[in-house]
């Protein structure tokens, strides 16, 4: 493959993309979000002048109009500004960032874009799993199918030796598990001296899982006149602590209400009472009368487990996926569940981000999520780009109370099911 030779240097923003900047109250006086002013209206992908062979790869995966996220950052990004955007899940972010990256890169080639093979990566996409990691990577390579832009992804569970040899390559992107990326980074694998952007995508469940240490320690290799963009679909006061870390005066997108961007409007929620003890009879006649694709979700990794062999033991097609299995293993459970060789998924939370599979029918939480945050990602499985889906969640009498707090954070009401 050729590739084009990454420009450094910082980027200036359109002073008519900017208004006033105010005073967030989440930062205190460690640093200043501006508000952008934005239009998150709907439009065509053919008006946004992209690169044609984009416009191609858009509209060959259906692809007609921007979401509301898409439309917001477009423009800002496009003009170089740092941004941190918030939206539900299953509407776009991914693609809001990778277009008018990969656009400016292929722009940057000049007619034809064909100038010789990559010296640096210019983009880095930092993900908290492996399975978000790999989706952004097939994303990527879905929108560059006819272009000569390339990447790789790099994630633990694997053999090291194989990413080594692609990253010295190297890769116009690279989108990585910040753990493992360290390691290469130690070990002298691979340098960002030519870096442009950097992304961090779910930066908040980075904080949860305690990779903010090795965030940083990434961050202080990469130079300091670069693009920084956040993505996610919860935004805590932490987070943009975090981001005034590493951020230069970024403008803030928020599509939806609270400090999230909301639930997608095409789930329906369900709640079902039905005590501890008979959750899994419960859910194995559900599975059986209901059909379809089905993704539930545990607290524990050993519940997951224990979950999916009594499924299987009562006649349901069913795999299981947590931290503790093998990337191998994880791949073929997620692979045969995309493939209808498995009806019902059983996972941890380690799948509430990432995993973007069509025509997941019912998000089913067999154990109440420990806050609004994760029952918001664990039912965005469903109910993606429009589609209609069905979350519903299981509660013994005890948990009834944690269940209301939840409603309340985000507003909802989960109506009683009269499924049996």
């Amino acid at each position: 493959m050729v590739r084009t030779k990454p420009r450094g240097g910082p980027r200036r923003r359109p002073s008519s993309t900017i208004r006033p900047a105010h005073q967030a109250p989440h930062l205190a006086s460690a640093a200043r979000v501006e508000s952008a002013p934005h239009d998150p209206t709907p439009v065509d992908f053919a008006s946004l002048n992209l690169d044609e062979r984009l416009c191609r790869a858009v509209a060959a995966r259906g692809f007609t109009q921007t979401t509301p996220i898409q439309s917001a950052t477009f423009p800002l990004i496009r003009g170089g500004a740092d941004v941190i955007a918030c939206a539900q899940t299953g509407t776009g972010k991914t693609a809001a960032f990778l277009l008018p990256i990969m656009h400016r890169f292929l722009a940057s080639r000049g007619p034809g874009g064909h100038v010789g093979r990559a010296t640096s990566t210019r983009m880095l996409v930092l993900a908290p799993t492996r399975e978000l990691a790999v989706q952004i990577d097939t994303d990527f390579d879905g929108f560059a199918y006819e272009t000569d832009l390339s990447s790789i992804a790099v994630y633990g569970g694997v053999g090291a030796s194989p990413q080594v040899h692609a990253l010295r390559a190297p890769a116009d992107v690279v989108v990585a598990t910040p753990g493992r990326l360290l390691d290469h980074l130690r070990s002298g694998a691979t340098r960002f001296d030519g870096l442009e952007v950097l992304v961090l995508d779910e930066a908040d469940r980075m904080l949860d899982m305690g990779f903010w240490p090795d965030v940083r320690r990434i961050v202080e290799s990469l130079p300091v006149k670069r693009q920084t963009l956040f993505f996610s679909a919860t935004m805590s006061d932490d987070v943009f602590r975090s981001a005034a870390q590493i951020m230069r005066d970024p403008l803030m997108i928020r599509i939806g209400g609270g400090s999230g961007g909301g639930v997608a409007s095409a789930i329906t929620h369900q709640v079902h009472q039905v005590p501890a003890a008979d959750k899994t009879a419960w859910l194995a006649a559900f599975l059986r009368r209901t059909g379809g694709s089905t993704l539930v979700f545990t607290r524990t990794k050993r519940g997951a487990d224990r979950l999916s062999r009594r499924l299987g033991a009562a006649g349901v097609r069913c795999a299981a996926i947590h931290g503790d299995r093998t990337q191998g293993q994880r791949t073929v459970a997620i692979e045969g569940f995309r493939a209808g060789r498995y009806t019902t998924l059983v996972a941890t939370d380690i799948a509430a981000r990432g995993l973007d599979i069509d025509g997941i029918r019912h998000v089913v939480n067999y154990d109440l999520p420990d806050g609004p945050d994760s029952y918001l990602h664990r039912v965005g499985r469903t109910g993606r780009a429009d589609a209609a889906g069905t979350a519903l969640t299981l509660i013994a009498a005890e948990e009834v109370r944690a269940l209301r707090a939840i409603e309340q954070s985000l507003n909802i009401q989960l109506r009683e099911s009269q499924s049996v």
